[in-house]
């Protein structure tokens, strides 16, 4: 009889492993912190992040795998593959500039957001968000998921007091409590017809399902990709975005932006690609069309912002972020109609891994303009390089990346990669609505660049930085830059081996 004690491999669980373990740390390090030195607590958490990110580099070398079946040493619940690395360097880096803009964030609240809690729930969340791209069960998939989901929950409402913050939690409570509802409905159902959790071999069995649960089958696939479509903020499914943006802590806001994307795209890529390649003529067309809405309209929204309402600038990166997920979801929906999925998939990483830095730059810099000018409006940009000439720079450099305009040569790059996943798929109709949504895109992106260069209305606003958002911005604008500079190590990077 076979032993059904495994061992686990550390080494492949580590980052997400190291970034529960700190946040337990910091959890129980707040009960005996002295509250002068609470601000120590967001430096632990910066360290702890740094230190799971780097157990990254040992897993460079080789696939390892971990909590196998025993007998079937093959199919596994927790894979460390390229796929799972990159999309683990794009977590615990964003989560990292994330905490960097906290730090002062915290320290500007006048103790509206308690630090110890902030920093358990934000770690928490990191955490999960790490988990999710290994996960190779459904059932790991949904745990990661909702580890990832709960504690960002209460962050977005964590503010003492702010009925914003307290809406913008309801929002977005609701929203991903009816996505997880659906997605678990239709794992179910996935699970009845297939009699099996772990991914690989749901792609195998689906395709001999019995005929009488043929139906429940397609059924549970069309409910598993809605959940997920709510997660990823897709059309029509992203109405808590903006208001949840906006009543959040800025930092939240640009951890969502990015870490959320991640955790969403990713999940869909796993049940897509891996679990139901074969029902792809139903999910492919399915994600085109969403990504075709999901571009249209978040460009759209964007481009009606106007730039004297309050909060302004957060309402139209929350747009630019609902535009920037339907451009991730094209090489997704490529892939069902590829012959060469990976490269699709490649393309995804590729935008993603650029959008998360410049995205996470330009947040940098509201936080920044937000100290200054508590409204955060785009109108309050006006000026910023006569007082503030390098942040201006960065800004505008941050812009053009999302626009995908020289010298934001990174941006064009991703953008070209996206757009030719769609083109070689032979989604030709596809391409041509996102060229046009890519040129809606520069109006309001050039429109908030060209305001920072005007001349200020009255005397220009003094910018306090502080040595977090120094190194928040250092660390975007330099990635951004490197990348623009050598723009091929994108895609060597994302070469993914998930397949």
């Amino acid at each position: 009889m076979s032993s059904l004690v495994q061992s686990v491999d550390w080494l492949a669980i580590a980052p997400p492993t190291i970034t529960a373990v700190v946040g337990l740390v910091v959890l129980v390090a707040d009960l005996f912190v002295a509250e002068a030195r609470k601000p120590l607590l967001g430096w632990i958490a910066v360290a702890g992040l740094v230190a799971a990110a780097l157990m990254l580099l040992p897993l460079l070398d080789a696939d390892r795998s971990t909590f196998c079946l025993v007998g079937d040493t093959g199919v596994c619940s927790y894979t460390a593959d390229r796929f799972t690395l990159v999309i683990q360097f794009l977590v615990l880096g964003g989560a990292l500039l994330a905490a960097l803009l906290s730090v002062t964030a915290l320290k500007d609240s006048g103790k509206r957001l308690p630090e110890g809690e902030y920093w358990f729930l934000f770690l928490s969340s990191a955490a999960g968000a790490a988990l999710l791209p290994a996960s190779r069960d459904l059932a790991t998939l949904v745990v990661a998921l909702e580890v990832a989901s709960l504690p960002a929950f209460a962050l977005v409402g964590l503010r003492h007091g702010d009925r914003r913050s307290s809406e913008a939690a309801l929002k977005f409570f609701l929203s991903s409590v009816t996505a997880t509802a659906v997605s678990l409905l239709g794992i179910s159902f996935v699970y009845a017809a297939t009699g099996t959790l772990h991914l690989a071999r749901v792609a195998e069995r689906i395709q001999h399902v019995d005929g009488q649960l043929q139906t429940l089958a397609q059924t549970g696939v069309v409910l598993t990709l809605v959940g997920f479509a709510f997660k990823t903020a897709a059309v029509p499914f992203h109405f808590w975005v903006p208001d949840t943006y906006v009543g959040a802590p800025l930092p939240v806001a640009a951890y969502l932006s990015v870490i959320g994307k991640a955790v969403g795209f990713s999940g869909l890529i796993l049940v897509t690609v891996v679990a139901l390649p074969s029902y792809a003529d139903a999910w492919a067309p399915a994600l085109a069309v969403l990504a075709a809405l999901t571009m249209t309209v978040g460009n759209l929204g964007a481009l009606r912002q106007r730039s004297t309402r309050a909060y302004s600038a957060v309402r139209l990166l929350a747009w630019s972020s609902v535009g920037q997920a339907g451009y991730l979801l094209v090489p997704i929906a490529a892939a069902g109609y590829s012959d060469d999925p990976e490269r699709s998939i490649g393309s995804t990483l590729a935008y993603a891994l650029m959008y998360g830095a410049v995205n996470l730059g330009a947040f940098a810099v509201a936080a920044l303009v937000g100290r200054a000018h508590r409204l955060n409006r785009v109108a309050d940009y006006r000026g910023l390089y006569a007082a503030s000439p390098l942040t201006a720079l960065l800004m505008g450099f941050f812009l053009l990346c999302l626009a995908g305009l020289p010298p934001g040569v990174i941006g064009l790059f991703a953008k070209v990669t996206v757009f030719a996943a769609a083109v070689d798929a032979g989604l030709g109709w596809l391409a041509v609505v996102m060229a046009v949504n890519v040129v809606i895109a520069l109006v309001y992106y050039l429109r908030w660049t060209a305001l920072l260069f005007r001349a200020p209305e009255g005397e220009a606003a003094t910018y306090r930085l502080t040595a977090p958002l120094t190194a928040a911005l250092a660390l975007t604008g330099v990635l951004g830059i490197a990348l623009s500079g050598a723009p091929q190590l994108v895609l060597r990077f994302t070469d993914t081996g998930l397949f």
